[in-house]
């Protein structure tokens, strides 16, 4: 039997870590699993939502790192990881995205000899100033497997010099997650509906430092969100971070942008599916928005995830009032929307079988 230790370290790590351990759990007699979260991101209310939602049992440890510099956060999951993968003695610790935790988990797997699997291995935005770039491309050397979403991915790796051997494009997990969810967050429109009483709206989500920590950007940024309350409804689930610099700055929401409080996957889902754009830092709501065919604009000069823009809905826009309500406006009227449809290769929602099936060889 093959003991697998998953690392959740944020929100995000759900949606790719929940289909994975669903899969191997259909193989009792192949896996056991264990699931850490090390508490890097952790709110005791977002999160207990989540995993109601992702039908995820809790983890089976929780480190309680919290927040932090990204180097004392850093060493705190490995201080902390590391007595558990010496009582665990797993044969794989499986590492999902690109926050501080996975690193810091692949770093001791590594040191202590355990192999690490790589889940969204490859990904590249080519900007070292993104902590989460670093953080890809020192696990992606680490890792003895390397789960591809695409094929930008691999080229990505072979070009680094990983072995041919290490890499397996798989697809994209979290589209697992939205398809096997969409009917459920479908249900749950009417009532979010009548809450917010629009069917044509423009849907916000906005976290990254360089949006929000600096007070000239996030004062651009709500100036057109304000700008555009006054043509179209605004919905902006605000993350508790950007909250407090909101309010620290001193800005103000008009009647037509609604700030409101986190909500759980499957009400963001549906806010999402039925949104006419959104705006976004996320990485994972351009994926999520690339299958779901809804135009969304990326506040960031580059993205690790090019297939949602070469293949997608997504683009790319900068970050000033006068860019982002231009780029709002065009969207809102149609323009650059295509009349097909296309998903990038494998985002299917089997990714976590093939996945699985890598790992009932290796």
């Amino acid at each position: 039997m093959k003991r697998i230790l998953h690392v959740v370290g944020a929100r995000p790590n759900y949606m790719k870590i929940a289909p994975l351990v669903r899969e191997m759990a259909n193989y009792p007699d192949e896996f056991a699993q264990l699931l850490v979260h090390t508490g890097q991101h952790y709110d005791e209310n977002m999160s207990r939502v989540f995993f109601d939602e992702l039908e995820l049992p809790p983890p089976d440890l929780n480190l309680e790192v919290g927040s932090g510099s990204h180097a004392w956060q850093t060493a705190q999951v490995m201080e902390r990881f590391e007595p558990v993968l010496l009582d665990f003695k797993p044969d794989w610790v499986v590492v999902p995205g690109d926050v501080n935790s996975t690193l810091a988990c692949a770093l001791v797997a590594s040191k202590l000899g355990t192999k690490v699997a790589h889940v969204e291995a490859g990904l590249r935005s080519f900007d070292r100033t993104m902590p989460e770039e670093i953080n890809r491309v020192l696990t992606d050397q680490l890792a003895d497997l390397l789960l591809t979403p695409s094929r930008d991915a691999d080229e990505n790796l072979l070009r680094e010099g990983v072995s041919p051997e290490k890499i397996q494009m798989v697809g994209n997990l979290m589209i697992d997650t939205l398809v096997r969810l969409l009917p459920k967050a479908e249900e749950r429109w009417a009532t979010i509906r009548s809450r917010f009483g629009a069917d044509h709206f423009l849907l916000v989500t906005l976290h990254r430092p360089n949006n929000v920590d600096d007070a000239d950007s996030l004062a651009e940024l709500m100036a057109a969100l304000n700008e555009l309350g006054a043509e179209v409804p605004v919905i902006f689930p605000v993350h508790p971070r950007t909250r407090e610099r909101i309010t620290r700055s001193q800005l103000v929401s008009t009647a037509g942008l609604s700030l409101i409080e986190p909500v759980g996957y499957l009400d963001f889902l549906a806010l999402q599916l039925h949104a006419a754009v959104v705006l976004t830092d996320s990485g994972g709501i351009q994926e999520e928005t690339t299958y779901l065919g809804v135009p969304c604009l990326t506040a960031r000069p580059n993205t690790e995830r090019p297939v949602t823009i070469s293949l997608g809905t997504n683009r790319l826009v900068q970050r000033d009032r006068k860019s982002i309500t231009t780029a709002v406006r065009a969207a809102l009227n149609g323009q650059g929307r295509s009349s097909e449809q296309k998903r990038p290769e494998l985002w299917d929602g089997n990714a976590a079988k093939r996945t699985v099936e890598i790992f009932r060889r290796v």
